[in-house]
């Protein structure tokens, strides 16, 4: 079996969603976090060019869909990083929480020879990748994957994990690294309020 290799999100050594799920989670990775920090990698064109370019051929190899290149200019750069940005916020929500209307994008919808009807991303630079996560996004929450993309609830984290327990109750993007943590904190917390009652 060939690991593939997600630019942003093999930085955090976690995981990948499956398949196309893995572009929107790699998106979303390209924050500056983890310690050390790591570098944004939509924070210049040349940078976000590069991701891009990765992030887009690791996507066609899970998904077995062509896709041709997208090229982004430094306007398209600034776009994106405020697209990652609201798409995290959307993703670290509560189903009972909302936020207003944030991205539309446009998608068409093809007929293949074989009958079958799928989407397929319209738009260049930014709003081509925009429209590319939102199907993206949409085929996961009709799947029931969406609601296991999760941020780290390490605060000082941030990297966004696939949740594979049973019973979707993952919290950390590593119990290793940022589970022990908080637990050490807590743990001393309840040290020094015994002491001190």
């Amino acid at each position: 079996m060939i690991r593939m290799s997600w630019p942003a999100t093999a930085r955090y050594n976690t995981e990948p969603a499956p398949e196309g799920l893995a572009f929107v989670q790699d998106l979303m990775n390209t924050i500056p976090a983890g310690k050390p920090r790591r570098n944004d990698l939509l924070a210049d064109p040349g940078s976000a060019q590069i991701w891009l370019d990765q992030a887009l051929k690791e996507w066609s190899l899970a998904t077995g869909k062509p896709l041709a290149g997208v090229q982004l200019d430094p306007h398209d750069q600034e776009e994106l990083r405020t697209f990652r940005d609201d798409l995290r916020r959307a993703a670290g929500l509560g189903h009972d929480d909302a936020l207003p209307p944030l991205h539309t994008a446009s998608v068409a919808m093809q007929l293949g020879g074989n009958g079958e009807v799928r989407p397929e991303p319209r738009g260049t630079g930014w709003r081509r990748v925009a429209a590319l996560v939102l199907i993206e996004v949409f085929q996961a929450q009709r799947a029931g994957t969406w609601q296991r993309l999760k941020l780290c609830r390490n605060d000082r984290c941030g990297t966004v994990f696939f949740d594979r327990s049973r019973n979707n109750s993952g919290v950390w993007h590593s119990v290793k690294v940022c589970g022990n943590a908080a637990n050490l904190r807590a743990y001393r917390a309840r040290q020094r309020a015994q002491s001190a009652s």
